[in-house]
């Protein structure tokens, strides 16, 4: 009997560690930030958990240095440096608690325990956006098309009256 409580009392305190440890990967999760900026200083960003924008910081320069689509690209491309460095965040915290042999990258991704035939599939894409894989349906962009193609031609005739 004393044997059985022994072992009770040892699985409950593993039980506690164990929790105390989500608890702090929890809170570094919580925490994680990314932040970058362009080669020339024009663009700031600050990711924050999950990847998301959390600061855009353009300088007043980069309007008169950079056309509209280039200042667009250099924030892309600084946004996706930001985002990596986020993710390299989150999967030291989660290698962490993780066994030695698991992707962090893979966990993150929902991937860790698939192949890549289980998760791709014929009519979506993934977007690589820096930090997480994006999957959309890949026919929604000729969706997208033939929507804007009406809406475009729609204004056209109201402003032709």
């Amino acid at each position: 009997m004393d044997d059985h409580r022994a072992q009770v009392e040892e699985l409950l305190a593993d039980y506690r560690r164990s929790r105390e440890q989500l608890v702090s990967v929890q809170r570094e999760l919580a925490a994680v930030s990314g932040q970058a900026s362009s080669p020339d200083g024009m663009v700031t960003a600050t990711v924050g958990s999950g990847g998301r924008l959390t600061h855009l910081e353009l300088s007043e320069l980069a309007y008169r240095r950079h056309r509209p689509e280039q200042l667009a690209e250099l924030i892309v491309r600084t946004v996706a440096a930001a985002a990596a460095g986020a993710a390299e965040e989150t999967y030291q915290a989660l290698s962490a608690v993780l066994p030695a042999s698991t992707d962090p990258a893979a966990v993150v991704a929902g991937t860790a325990d698939l192949r890549p035939d289980e998760y791709a599939a014929d009519d979506t894409e993934t977007l690589d956006l820096g930090y997480q894989p994006v999957r959309r349906r890949v026919d929604d962009d000729e969706d997208n098309e033939q929507r804007e193609s009406w809406l475009d031609s729609e204004l056209i005739n109201r402003r032709v009256r």
